[in-house]
């Protein structure tokens, strides 16, 4: 792990958040860049945490099980889960993890909402929508959303910070812009008809690939990975 070639990536991408966020007229403050750690060691984590990274990412409760344990000034981290999630990995997936960001289902939002009951927490959670129809993807499709987001509001255990969505790759950025803007709309929509709250205005969509054309769209949570390690 070179120190030096991760700080040039990530004051790139800082710079590129603050380039897109300007396009838009919107203050970079609000974007949360989220550190996907997946696919590097502690070691690698450690030092992004060192940088100033507020947010990691892990996508799987037994690799993130042995990676966070070895962490410092985890503290001052948030740390999000953003891989799939089957309700018997709920109980430890919520001891590991302080925001969720796939819940695609009422089932999984009921099993959060019971498991996080013992501890008496309140788990943080975004709603993954389906905005580009694929049949590989999870997610709440559009026009059940409304109806499922009624349930889901009514559980006592859980916060829901908002909407995620994830764009089907593609070479070109602009590509993913329909679907950004779609979940964007989305968001406004629940929120106008009294279906989430202000608070639940969150949006965690778009990757390395895509995540400036994700910000200009009004994402607040960009998972920001690949781009960060390159030549590492």
């Amino acid at each position: 792990m070179d120190a030096e070639i991760l700080k040039r990536n990530l004051d790139g991408i800082r710079r590129r958040i603050a380039a897109a966020a300007a396009r838009a007229d919107r203050d970079p403050a609000d974007v949360t860049l989220i550190a996907v750690t997946k696919s590097v060691d502690a070691e690698t984590t450690q030092a992004l945490i060192d940088l100033g990274v507020t947010d990691i990412a892990e996508n799987r409760q037994q690799s993130a099980a042995e990676k966070l344990p070895q962490l410092s000034r985890l503290d001052r981290v948030t740390k999000h889960f953003i891989g799939p999630l089957q309700r018997n990995k709920v109980k430890r997936v919520l001891e590991l993890f302080d925001v969720i960001h796939s819940v695609d289902s009422v089932k999984v939002a009921r099993e959060i909402s019971k498991r996080a009951e013992e501890p008496q927490r309140t788990a943080g959670i975004f709603v993954q929508v389906n905005v580009a129809g694929e049949a590989q993807k999870g997610g709440f499709e559009p026009d059940e959303l409304g109806d499922s987001l009624k349930e889901i509001l009514t559980l006592p255990r859980v916060h829901l910070w908002g909407l995620m969505c994830m764009a089907p790759y593609d070479d070109d950025p602009e590509a993913a812009r329909p679907h950004f803007r779609r979940l964007a709309a989305l968001s406004r929509e629940m929120i106008e008809g009294s279906r989430m709250t202000q608070g639940a205005a969150r949006l965690s969509m778009g990757m390395s690939g895509d995540f400036e054309v994700a910000i200009e769209e009004g994402a607040t949570h960009v998972r920001v990975g690949s781009a960060l390690f390159e030549g590492l």
